[in-house]
């Protein structure tokens, strides 16, 4: 099930939280440097990955909170054990790591399992667990669950190995990923699109094999204390997006031993999960709507965040809106009728008013046609070069034409991509229509939900794969989404999962968030920051009963819709927060 596996020790200036960073060191806005801009080594990959992972997913602004009102960047020494791990049938690996504190607490055995947000590499949630776990005593057990940034340079056959240096394949090295290609292949390739294998498929798997290596790893790393067993070590497994996904599906697994229940709690975190009925929408369905109406709706909306700055988008909008008309997929005869019609088109669709305004942000880092890009090639299990809308990756010139990369910009996609480009560089490359002024381009992807056609069946059949199912009827299960997310909508993600749960006789608690949206990152840009709460702290605050209840301390949250207080501007305070006391 393992292999390429090492263990490393972080100590002395280079901890498992922030690798030596501090909260001062994660705050700086230039990445930590590489001494040899085309040949860093793996201390200073691990040390740049750690800072890009904290900064994508928490808001360490001053006035945000972090660190003084909520989470933690304390130092913890420590060690790190890592492998690549492989789920039965796959072509490829996914990265597990567990981090084991020197201060791990043997005789309460806690690990908290971890998969990444959205598709970021193995440390994409050390926001999430690390900083609530590790202090704590706690292992904390990542993986990337087959997507992260172990990107591929079909150019030059260079991919990552297991420490995240590069390597060219076919010369010795293991690598994380190296694809299948055709004759003379050129741009970037990346596990989440070019797998072949539809991930998400088997995330809850690939929680469970995480897992089943932090308990290997603290048996190696405490051999007098060994074995360590789903018997005797408390298992919470905790995510957010993706990752919330991610431990619901795994929540869906039973141990195989009738004694021996290997997961003890469940905190999802806004997850995108997809149920049968109950109003359940799949994440291609609502994203490749949204790619096409979202941007005309906004206009008939007041009161955006910014950015997007409406009066330099306007024009853009206004194109689509008639682009949208031509095609048939809206009605009305000026550029404002045409807005509202896109709007209530949505609103019909279930989008509420608060995930349209949340998701002009979206729309204004062109995150809809990005997600659709790479999941179309997931579902479908497209290799490279075979994407069914003209889709593939690559650097770009100025122009966003397609150009190789350097050495410099190859040694930093491992540390700083996100899994899901653009980012690090990498954009997405459209040879067939570089112009796009009728998003011909986007009705093909959407066409791959709602078409009849060979390649709208396949992915098709790859979304089927991902539907989730019910928790164990004995699993502690807790929710929690912001009522204004503008990328994972609650109404077609949480909501629906936990009536679907509850209707089966489910232990599922549901914490609702008032004025709280998808990214906590964003919550630096000052408009974002005075209409939004973060979501961390209510993760760190249901993890805190869970395991208090797990302990015989506590209860588990209780529903709760939480009425919350905008910042407005102002440091935020626990008053903001509304935190439930139950």
């Amino acid at each position: 099930m393992f292999s390429a596996e090492r263990t490393t020790t972080h100590r002395d200036g280079d901890d498992l939280l922030t690798a030596g960073l501090g909260i001062a060191g994660l705050r700086g806005l230039a990445p930590p440097p590489f001494a040899n801009g085309a040949a860093a080594t793996a201390a200073e990959l691990r040390r740049r990955a750690i800072w890009s992972n904290w900064r994508g997913i928490a808001d360490l602004a001053p006035g945000g909170g972090y660190g003084e009102v909520y989470g933690s960047t304390a130092t913890v020494p420590g060690r790190e054990f890592s492998a690549f791990a492989t789920v039965p049938g796959a072509r490829h690996p996914h990265r597990v790591l567990v981090q084991v504190p020197d201060g791990f607490d043997r005789k309460r055995r806690c690990v908290l399992v971890a998969p990444s947000s959205g598709s970021r590499g193995v440390y994409g949630a050390i926001a999430v667990a690390g900083a609530w776990g590790l202090p704590k005593g706690c292992a904390v057990a990542y993986t990337d669950k087959g997507t992260g940034t172990d990107y591929f340079d079909l150019d030059t056959r260079n991919g990552a190995t297991a420490d995240g240096t590069p390597a060219t394949a076919g010369q010795g090295a293991m690598l994380a990923f190296a694809p299948e290609t055709p004759a003379n292949p050129s741009g970037v390739a990346f596990k989440h699109a070019h797998s072949q294998d539809n991930p998400e498929a088997d995330w809850g798997r690939h929680v469970r094999q995480a897992a089943e290596f932090a308990l290997q790893s603290l048996s190696r790393a405490f051999p007098e204390d060994a074995p360590f067993t789903f018997a005797n070590t408390r298992m919470i497994a905790v995510g957010i997006s993706n990752g919330g996904g991610a431990v619901l599906r795994a929540a869906e697994m039973d141990s195989g031993a009738p004694s021996e229940d290997w997961l003890d709690a469940v905190v999802a975190g806004e997850p995108s999960v997809f149920v049968e009925g109950a109003g359940s929408r799949a994440l291609y369905d609502y994203t490749t709507e949204a790619a096409l109406l979202m941007p005309c709706a906004l206009l008939a909306m007041e009161n955006l965040p910014q950015p997007p700055l409406q009066a330099q988008a306007r024009g853009v909008w206004a194109q689509r809106c008639a682009a949208m008309k031509a095609a048939g997929l809206i009605d009305g005869d000026d550029t404002d009728a045409q807005a509202r019609d896109a709007h209530s088109r949505l609103r019909a669709q279930g989008w509420t008013e608060e995930a349209l305004r949340a998701g002009a942000l979206s729309v204004g880092f062109d995150l809809w046609r990005a997600v659709a890009v790479t999941y179309a090639s997931a579902y479908g299990r497209y290799g490279v070069g075979e994407h069914p809308c003209g889709f593939s990756y690559s650097m770009q010139n100025a122009d966003t034409t397609a150009r190789s990369a350097t050495p410099e910009e190859r040694m930093s996609w491992w540390s700083d991509a996100s899994g899901i480009p653009p980012g690090a560089g990498v954009g997405i490359i459209d040879e067939v229509a570089k112009v796009d002024p009728n998003a011909a381009r986007l009705r093909c992807l959407r066409d791959l939900w709602g078409g009849a056609s060979a390649d709208a069946d396949r992915v098709r059949k790859g979304i089927a794969e991902t539907r989730a199912g019910l928790p164990r009827a004995d699993l502690p299960v807790t929710v929690i989404h912001g009522v204004d997310d503008g990328l994972i909508p609650m109404a077609f993600t949480s909501a629906p999962y936990v009536a679907h749960a509850r209707a089966a006789g489910r232990d599922v608690r549901f914490w609702q968030v008032r004025n709280a949206q998808h990214f906590d990152a964003f919550l630096g840009l000052p408009d974002y920051g005075a209409r939004y709460l973060p979501m961390l702290p209510y993760v760190y605050a249901a993890l805190d009963r869970t395991l208090a209840t797990l302990e015989g301390n506590g209860q588990l949250p209780t529903d709760a819709i939480i009425e919350t207080v905008p910042r407005a501007g102002k440091p935020l305070t626990a008053e903001h927060l509304a935190i439930p006391e139950h």
